[in-house]
């Protein structure tokens, strides 16, 4: 089940007056923030984390062909890497928030 969802064009990941185009096998930091939401997490849950360049129709087409945003001809596919390890540490952060009450049976 999907809680949420966060986008952003890798062209505008350091500046939305200033976009940038990535460059083929360049490893760049990218932050996607999530829309808000609430879950609890019980013991043995797991989270998925999924990564896509496209969302459609949820979310503007990315052609990935460079272009500037708008209806353009022809597509690209995207290839999408997460790089982990010491040289490029990617990681996920999940605020905590201690519940306001005591479920029942839990004291």
């Amino acid at each position: 089940m999907n809680l949420t969802g966060g986008v952003l064009r890798a062209r505008y990941r350091d500046s939305w007056e200033r976009p940038a185009l990535i460059k083929d096998g360049e490893v760049y930091a990218v932050t996607s923030e999530l829309f808000p939401t609430g879950n609890l997490f019980a013991r043995g849950h797991r989270i998925r984390l999924d990564i896509a360049s496209s969302n459609f129709p949820r979310f503007d087409v990315n052609p990935n062909t460079s272009a500037p945003p708008g209806p353009r001809p022809g597509v690209r596919i995207a290839r999408n890497v997460v790089h982990i390890g010491p040289a490029t540490p990617s990681h996920v952060v999940l605020p905590f928030v201690r519940p306001l009450i005591t479920p029942r049976g839990n004291s």
